[in-house]
């Protein structure tokens, strides 16, 4: 008896076990917070690149990806996810005072959150996919949102799927933390590959 290495069934089992030790991995470089835009860059990186063309190793290019994106992740971070939590609080703090006022700034507030988390998203591929200089990436990122409102909806959709399942069914959060953000950046790099298409030249 051998068993072929190279089969269709073997390189699907690693293939499945690389991007569980991705997940895992990916939620470790998270654990210290300011390290998730750098995590969620690297994250991208690998995802994007590998729903190209299933190239590559996944776990280590994730680590080559980490630092060379540590600084424009983390500024990436810093500009849009920030202010994505801080209007969160403050949309939640605005629905219960009570007031037909306070209603609609925390309607304003959680909508602003919800832009600021679709630009980080941008910002995050954008720095896995491109070496553009921060200042044009986060321009990009910024104006991606609007010229893109369809598919950002789609690439919004995807993690808040993920935690209003883990909400209602705390068991998600197994699956969460096996494959949930590796193959939800996976699936999400097919759309992110779609939408930079459509904004780079063809000649770039």
């Amino acid at each position: 008896m051998r068993v072929d290495p190279d089969s269709k069934v073997m390189s699907g089992a690693t293939t499945f076990v690389s991007f569980i030790v991705l997940n895992v991995v990916f939620i470790l470089t998270c654990i210290p917070f300011v390290t998730i835009g750098m995590a969620t860059s690297a994250l991208f990186e690998v995802t994007i690149r590998y729903s190209d063309d299933e190239g590559g190793d996944l776990i280590r290019d994730y680590f080559r990806a980490l630092k060379s994106n540590w600084l424009r992740g983390t500024m990436v971070f810093v500009c849009f996810a920030v202010p994505a939590i801080i209007l969160v609080f403050s949309g939640l703090f605005w629905a219960f005072s009570g007031s037909t006022l306070s209603i609609a700034a925390a309607i304003v507030a959680l909508l602003g959150a919800l832009y600021f988390f679709a630009a980080f998203l941008y910002g995050c591929a954008l720095v896995g996919r491109y070496d553009n200089a921060l200042r044009q990436t986060l321009k990009n990122a910024m104006l991606l949102p609007v010229a893109e409102s369809w598919r950002t909806f789609v690439l919004v959709i995807i993690p808040a799927t993920a935690v209003s399942l883990s909400a209602v069914l705390p068991a998600f959060l197994i699956v969460l933390a096996t494959i949930g953000f590796s193959v939800g950046a996976y699936g999400a790099g097919f759309l992110l590959r779609a939408v930079f298409k459509r904004h780079t030249p063809q000649d770039a």
